[in-house]
């Protein structure tokens, strides 16, 4: 059985299932050129990540596949429910890059609230003659340890963030409208750890409580979850982080609020226009900025590679 890693896969996955006999295609096929290869390859089974779209068109023009695997959380470049009325399974890794997407949270936390995303591009020209002055623009930083972080999805992302928070001495704050109270298990180094019930709340208390906002919600379908109306009830100076998916933030509203002072500085790793984000977020001074690099770490890459290759072989009862 041939399987295809269009967006690619890690060696780990690509090891397991190796040894399980499959073979495994890391060739990127573009998007128009797909269901020709699938077909003439008579690929069984195709993973993605967010490049690659799966819709109906393509599960028509396909009639070999048996799996498609999502290697992350979100599966919104897929038609999962048409895949699976066509009795295809539809697989992803929803715990797999978790903590890594919550780290990067916390790097675009600490970014903003020292002012590192300024500060090394100024640094870089100035440093070694406005030293002083440097030094001086960047000397009003602020700490996280007992500021309020509201976060908005506490799905497996979410609660990360929130055992994160903690750990630095954080109050957390949350929202969501599918769960109403979850018990965050922080655990230390030495196998002790500690439990923290957390019951949600409306989305604008949320808004309008947190020193820090950090969004971890699916695609939007009816607009940007945060517009110009959520950004005057937050508290001025809030900062708000967006790791989860472009279009959640009104772009234009939030250089907006950036520009006024109501919000302090963002951080971004998704953008409404991927792969081209428009020049007034690039350019920012206030936003710390990542190429939708949440999942990317080695330990994530490894557990998906490998969780992928577990479900495929437990699908086609491979031993």
């Amino acid at each position: 059985m041939k399987v295809l890693a269009n967006d690619g896969l890690d060696q780990s996955g690509i090891d397991a299932l190796k040894n399980k006999g499959f073979e495994v295609i890391t060739q990127k096929v573009p998007q128009e050129y797909l269901a020709d290869f699938i077909n003439d390859k008579k690929i069984t089974v195709l993973l993605v990540r967010s490049a690659t779209q799966v819709r109906r068109e393509l599960i028509d023009a396909c009639p070999c596949l048996e799996i498609i695997g999502r290697g992350g959380v979100g599966m919104d470049n897929i038609d999962v429910d048409y895949a699976r009325s066509k009795g295809i399974h539809v697989i992803n890794t929803p715990s797999a890059s978790s903590a890594s997407v919550a780290e990067l949270v916390f790097a675009h936390l600490f970014s903003g609230a020292r002012f590192l995303q300024e500060s090394n591009r100024q640094m870089t020209v100035l440093g070694n003659t406005d030293f002083a002055k440097l030094k001086k623009s960047y000397e009003k930083g602020i700490e996280l340890r007992g500021k309020t972080i509201g976060i908005v999805g506490m799905g497996r992302i979410g609660q990360e963030v929130a055992k994160m928070a903690l750990g630095l001495g954080m109050k957390v704050i949350a929202a969501d409208n599918q769960i109403g109270k979850t018990s965050i298990k922080v655990k230390f180094y030495n196998n002790q750890f500690i439990n923290v019930d957390i019951e949600t709340e409306p989305l604008e208390g949320v808004l309008r409580h947190a020193d820090f906002i950090t969004l971890h919600v699916p695609a939007q379908k009816n607009g940007a979850m945060i517009g110009e109306q959520e950004f005057s009830i937050m508290k001025h100076g809030v900062a708000i982080i967006n790791c989860s998916r472009g279009g959640v933030i009104d772009e234009d509203a939030l250089v907006a609020a950036l520009d006024s002072g109501k919000v302090a500085f963002a951080g971004l790793d998704v953008f409404i226009n991927e792969p081209t984000p428009s020049e007034a977020i690039l350019k920012h001074p206030k936003i710390s900025l990542t190429p939708h690099t949440g999942a990317s770490t080695l330990e994530a890459q490894d557990r998906i590679g490998i969780s992928l290759a577990e479900q495929i072989c437990s699908i086609f009862q491979v031993r």
